[in-house]
């Protein structure tokens, strides 16, 4: 992938993922809408480029781009980031050429994570490849303000902090957000336990990620989240070892349900961390 195939690979990925969640609709459930705002995801992408260029690709047919993978290796931990195949061309064989393409980014990487959809195709795409699939819990709602404790011992975030930020990553992933920490900034403010004990990073209407020495310091975080919440909040990627979670977002009246998988190869599904759903 070239910078020149971004606006594209956008394209494609917004059309892919509109039309799972076209043929993945429930009963009663709402018309899903196509991203309406692919700026975001065209920067994250642009950067990803830059910085990890061997792990982003594209498929072309015809001269035209029909699918794309992106990824990510970081010290011991490869990360699978987006993944798409144009809508129509599922099935022949692209997605499998992609994969193994972006996978050769993580050669030799003990570690590896993705963030997978509700796809059952993907799912078993997966699966074959050797990773571990970790139901994704979701929580998401408007916060019962009244069930808000008082939380202290934190601060707000800076650059500065991104050193033992990344250490506490080593320990969860085997591997440090690094230059990931301006994309996942540019989605959320960060709020960091003072003792250096933990941080998140979230915006006014979802958890971007989170991630702590010990339960408490995570709670705590998660709390303060919330606490910062406007309208409806969505911590969508909560697997079943971080619990705690799913105690905090149940207290605060959010709605419990469950979508996509978190996909672990070589490593147990890290607690107590919420992982960010495109970086990991």
């Amino acid at each position: 992938m070239s910078t020149d195939d971004v606006d594209i690979a956008e394209e494609i990925s917004a059309d892919a993922f509109h039309a799972l969640d076209l043929r993945l609709r429930g009963a009663g459930d709402p018309d899903p809408v196509r991203r309406p705002d692919g700026s975001a995801w065209i920067a994250r992408t642009r950067r990803l480029v830059a910085t990890d260029g061997p792990g982003c690709w594209v498929a072309e047919a015809d001269g035209a781009v029909v699918g794309i993978a992106t990824s990510i290796r970081r010290e011991q931990v490869w990360c699978l980031v987006t993944f798409a195949v144009r809508p129509g061309l599922q099935g022949s064989g692209i997605g499998a050429r992609l994969l193994a393409a972006a996978e050769r980014h993580g050669a030799g990487c003990p570690r590896a994570m993705l963030s997978a959809s509700a796809d059952p195709l993907a799912a078993r795409r997966y699966h074959a490849a050797g990773f571990a699939l970790h139901p994704h819990l979701r929580l998401e709602g408007p916060v019962d303000r009244s069930a808000l404790p008082v939380v202290t011992g934190l601060r707000a975030g800076t650059e500065a902090d991104r050193e033992w930020l990344d250490d506490l990553d080593r320990h969860h992933r085997g591997g440090p957000h690094g230059p990931d920490h301006d994309a996942l900034a540019a989605d959320g403010d960060l709020v960091v336990a003072a003792d250096r004990s933990g941080y998140a990073y979230a915006s006014p209407h979802r958890l971007v990620v989170l991630a702590a020495r010990e339960e408490a310091t995570a709670r705590m975080l998660l709390w303060e989240c919330l606490a910062r919440a406007e309208g409806s909040f969505l911590a969508s990627h909560v697997t079943a070892v971080n619990a705690w979670a799913v105690d905090v977002g149940l207290a605060a009246r959010l709605v419990l349900s469950t979508r996509g998988y978190l996909g672990l190869r070589g490593m147990a599904p890290p607690a107590p961390y919420l992982h960010d759903g495109a970086l990991l």
